[in-house]
């Protein structure tokens, strides 16, 4: 009987923990993470850019269908692969680089369809002001890699903002539209 007992209670226990798992740690990789933007061009056209230094965590609770993701976005790495457009919109005209050096999304909305994770929602601050966004996801999984002997997680998500609710309304004026679309690219290991 008291064997019995032991068995259920360290079953129960097993069970619990089960359910209630710590979320895992994973942190970003810069080598496999990019956030790019696109803005129409007057409609004959797409400028885009993106940002070279980015630096992240990621929570991540597969069994819990819970997570939370906290991307931060050097502004000063934009390239757009024109020097004179780069220098413009790091000027206080538009991203004011000196005053607003990071843009940051922090995502602690996880929505899942099965085990996949379809979007992540949470708020995004740019220019200092913060503004509710939702990352739909175009893809997403985890793998075991090969080369790093650890899982790793990623996909790929897009929002469309309106670039004026951060601040960053140069332009409108001339017919410049305010949605900018976002696309990013996330890879992040497990720790």
């Amino acid at each position: 009987m008291r064997s019995t007992l032991l068995a259920l209670a360290a079953a129960a226990a097993l069970s619990a923990g089960a359910v209630h798992a710590e979320p895992a740690t994973y942190a970003v990789d810069p080598t496999h993470t990019f956030a790019t933007f696109e803005i129409s061009h007057f409609g004959a056209s797409v400028n885009r850019g993106r940002f070279d230094k980015k630096e992240g965590v990621v929570q991540f609770d597969k069994a819990g269908k819970a997570g939370k993701v906290e991307l931060t976005l050097q502004i000063d790495s934009l390239t757009t692969g024109t020097l004179p457009f780069d220098k413009h919109l790091k000027s206080a005209e538009i991203f004011d680089v000196a005053q607003f050096p990071t843009a940051r999304f922090v995502g602690d909305k996880f929505t899942f369809e099965g085990d996949k994770v379809t979007a992540v929602s949470g708020n995004l601050t740019i220019k200092g002001k913060t503004q509710p966004v939702t990352f739909k996801a175009n893809q997403f999984a985890c793998y075991d890699s090969p080369m790093l002997k650890r899982e790793v997680c990623g996909g790929d998500f897009e929002a469309t903002i309106d670039r004026t609710a951060f601040g960053v309304d140069y332009g409108v004026q001339y017919g410049f539209p305010k949605n900018v679309r976002i696309v990013a690219q996330i890879e992040a290991i497990k720790q």
